[in-house]
């Protein structure tokens, strides 16, 4: 952890991509234990804002800190301390669940041995992929893919963990045991970073939430913090959504971000 004693640190993060300005000036904080939701409508920066966090998009404005190490100084050592899982996870069609996962641990610089094969297996148990991670990639369904991609994250235990939509393609079951993770994680003090379209998942599951639209956030605190500044004591985040971005007439974003 760095000095601050902050697991990130995003300060005025910015990305355009030619005329379109992706993300504005984002600063946020997260401390270690915290889970910050990311909630927002398709094309709000989102997945850009995780991108720039964890180094695979260069900013083009600010800087992000991963437990007190520059991303855009120190890369490596950066993305040693975190685990990234896109919306789209990139996991290779050619090797089966089991080799990937063993492919990442390795390049993590893990042991093998049993403490890490006992690891790999209550994962693939608790995800309902025992019995399929000697299967190829390639013939997963999306769901399979993401919850592989996101044990290949788990294995390594890593300080922060960020998470591209991590329900997205998943069934009602599988969905309750990701969210079940997260919160089951976020005791053993990571810092967990999931973006998110359903409000309801982000307003149960999450300590804090950062609202973006157009590339800003718009709002952030917890659910209690956001009501005090709207002067509304039993909002729900739907309800604060709707006044942070201009009210009734944005009907239409919330309609994106309660899409099942």
């Amino acid at each position: 952890m760095g000095q601050s004693g902050r697991a990130v640190e995003a300060a005025g993060l910015a990305k355009r991509f030619g005329a379109v300005e992706a993300v504005r000036g984002v600063s946020l904080t997260v401390d270690a234990g915290e889970i910050l939701g990311i909630v927002g409508p398709n094309g709000a920066g989102k997945t850009t804002l995780l991108r720039m966090l964890c180094g695979l998009v260069a900013p083009t404005a600010g800087r992000a800190a991963i437990c007190g190490i520059d991303v855009g100084s120190n890369p490596e050592r950066a993305k040693a301390m975190l685990g990234y899982l896109d919306e789209e996870p990139f996991v290779y069609p050619n090797l089966t669940g089991a080799e990937f996962v063993d492919l990442v641990a390795d390049l993590y610089g893990m042991r093998r041995g049993a403490e890490r094969r006992n690891r790999v297996d209550g994962w693939l148990h608790f995800l309902e992929l025992a019995g399929k991670e000697h299967e190829l990639i390639g013939s997963y369904s999306h769901g399979m893919r993401q919850k592989i991609g996101l044990i290949s994250l788990l294995v390594h235990e890593p300080a922060v963990l960020l998470l591209d939509e991590p329900t997205t393609g998943l069934g009602p079951r599988s969905a309750r045991r990701v969210k079940d993770l997260i919160a089951e994680r976020s005791r053993r003090r990571p810092a967990i970073l999931p973006s998110m379209h359903i409000l309801e998942v982000a307003q149960a599951l999450c300590s804090r939430v950062a609202i973006m639209s157009h590339g800003s956030v718009v709002a952030l605190g917890s659910l209690d913090e956001l009501r005090t500044r709207a002067g509304a004591g039993d909002a729900s985040l739907e309800d604060l959504f709707l006044q942070v971005t201009g009210g009734p007439d944005q009907r239409e974003l919330i309609d994106h971000l309660l899409a099942r």
